[in-house]
């Protein structure tokens, strides 16, 4: 079945095309490009782009990708034959205006708005990178660390409560996109979201 996903490029390069579970919200004014695999129940909000065109992205069930977040990956190179893939687990959040390449969010994982992720880092789940750090190449984050700064340092072990707030943050997004979903068809059929 093709779904309809106005004001979104999605654009094959090098015999890769992007491949989007029906389910996924995919919201007005995305570019999606290349190797990229979209799960089901994820949602990519306003803006963001997904550049896969020299390796891969994917990115699991329920997972957001919030507006204006750009998201890539590098290709193989003599001190990484592998590339850095970007790939992204199920149930993570990522801000706002995140930059996300070549890394690997376990699931659960939490980028916080204006945050960036390097090539060859890991986020465990239930790790939360703050609002504005930067994670700079190789950095390792354990479950349920929470690092901030530029560059990003470990602060201390989140407590249960913001575990709790996370996963709350997940089903808010997994929600929020029906209704996004809606009032979009909605405009594209000419009448009001009711």
């Amino acid at each position: 079945m093709s779904i309809d996903r106005p004001d979104v490029s999605i654009i094959p390069i090098h015999g890769k095309t992007p491949r989007i579970h029906d389910s996924a919200f995919i919201a007005p004014g995305c570019r999606i490009i290349g190797d990229v695999e979209i799960g089901p129940g994820s949602s990519v909000w306003y803006n963001c782009v997904l550049r896969a065109d020299v390796s891969r992205i994917v990115i699991g069930a329920r997972t957001n990708i919030q507006d204006g977040t750009v998201i890539h990956c590098d290709g193989p190179d003599p001190r990484a034959p592998d590339g850095f893939p970007t790939i992204i687990g199920d149930d993570v959040l990522v801000g706002h205006n995140a930059m996300v390449h070549g890394c690997t969010l376990e699931d659960r994982a939490f980028v916080g708005l204006s945050a960036t992720v390097m090539n060859g880092c890991v986020i465990e789940g239930d790790a939360m990178l703050a609002a504005g750090a930067m994670l700079t190449q190789g950095k390792h984050m354990k479950a349920r660390e929470l690092w901030a700064g530029a560059p990003a340092k470990l602060l201390r072990e989140l407590p249960d409560a913001a575990i709790a707030d996370m996963r709350l943050g997940v089903a808010h997004y997994a929600e929020n996109a029906k209704h996004h979903a809606a009032a979009i068809a909605a405009m594209a059929d000419g009448s009001p979201e009711s």
